[in-house]
């Protein structure tokens, strides 16, 4: 079943003011509360998807990317949005999904810590680029977009209205975080008035609403080398998640996959590419012409007698090697092609072939002999 559209769960048109968002959330918020619906599963179902609905569209950053995506922006490998989970994503400790690890709250906040006042490194973030096979092997200069932020040029990034300045959050006293005791157990969470800033913005600056930074995407440049293998990663250093409070930035690292070419597999260094061969060839031998990756076509030698499957090996014409100035090799799969539609003439000559025993065919007349071998020791 697909996701309703935020807007639509909160009830607002997609020109909505931060005020407006709000205003909805808080209302729906509570009408909704599983407290004040107890054993009501539609209630708590709605309360949950109210709350995404607004987690997503309070921040401008992640409002712009979901109305640029949709529901992908916020999926691991979802559709056409190049963010997300896909290869290389598992197992990659400390990076959550781009726009989750770079919108964080309404202010920019990111989990953990405590007051939220002092400076903070930005998120490392991640973009998956699929290459081919190709691009791998010479390498590659390309340009990718990616969803970004700003310092908001109005308010400096302080997220107040020119002239006014943040104050320290009473209720937390510039900490960003409250205790709270229950008998012996003692629990710290975010402050919710200033939601882990330590500081509160009685008048928010208009074009960033309050957050201090505005969506905007950017242009990187992302050089590939040669013979990178599927998962490389890619650093671009001070390209990820704008940094909190003046703090420096995040890095980008990009997650490379290779598609399947339609002629070659690669293992490594090494190519391996299958080249269909008359039986003429095979038995008497002779030369064929076989493709390679940097364009060039090479001449094979076929040895007579060649069988299928068997493997000529051609040094140095297989993928680049990553920072280094050699290649792998490339290794030639014969594959023996059984005619077919004989014409008549052709027919009586296989047949004369055929009377003159197996003698010429080893492999053949050894595994006949395995099979008399079996029948006869029953």
């Amino acid at each position: 079943m697909s996701k309703r559209d935020y807007y639509d769960v909160l009830g607002v048109s997609k020109s909505a003011t931060e005020k407006e968002l709000k205003s909805a959330f808080r209302k729906l918020a509570m009408e909704h509360h599983p407290d004040r619906n107890p054993g009501d599963e539609v209630a708590e179902k709605t309360f949950k998807e109210v709350n995404e609905a607004y987690d997503a569209l309070k921040d401008p950053q992640k409002r712009a990317a979901y109305d640029q995506y949709g529901h992908a922006a916020f999926e691991q490998g979802g559709g056409g949005n190049p963010f997300g989970g896909g290869a290389g994503a598992a197992g990659f400790d400390g990076f959550g999904d781009i726009f989750e690890e770079m919108f964080g709250s309404a202010f920019g906040g990111r989990r953990g810590g405590g007051g939220r006042s002092q400076p903070g490194r930005g998120s490392d973030l991640q973009y998956n680029m699929s290459i081919s096979l190709d691009e791998a092997f010479e390498g590659k200069t390309t340009q990718i977009k990616v969803p970004s932020a700003e310092s908001c040029s109005t308010c400096s990034g302080s997220g107040a209205k020119p002239g006014t300045s943040p104050t320290t959050c009473g209720t937390c006293c510039g900490r960003g975080r409250v205790r709270t005791q229950n008998g012996i157990f003692a629990m710290e969470r975010a402050c919710p008035t200033c939601s882990g800033q330590g500081q509160v913005i009685s008048d928010p600056c208009r074009p960033c609403g309050g957050a201090g930074k505005v969506a905007k995407d950017k242009q990187l440049s992302v050089n590939i080398p040669a013979g990178v293998e599927d998962g490389t990663r890619i650093r671009l250093s001070g390209e990820g998640e704008l940094g909190q409070r003046g703090g420096p930035s995040g890095d980008l690292y990009i997650f490379l996959t290779i598609k399947d070419h339609d002629l070659f597999e690669r293992e490594a260094q090494h190519l391996f590419i299958s080249m269909p061969i008359a039986v003429t060839t095979a038995a008497l031998g002779g030369e064929i012409e076989v493709p390679s990756i940097d364009g060039a076509r090479v001449r094979v030698k076929i040895p007579a007698g060649a069988q299928s499957g068997q493997q000529l090996r051609l040094r140095g014409k297989g993928m680049s090697i990553y920072r280094r100035q050699e290649r792998g090799d490339l290794y030639v799969r014969v594959d023996v092609e059984t005619p077919t539609n004989l014409s008549k003439r052709q027919r009586e000559l296989l047949e004369e072939f055929e009377k003159e025993g197996n003698a010429h065919s080893p492999l053949a007349a050894k595994f006949l002999n395995k099979v008399k071998g079996f029948f006869s020791a029953e």
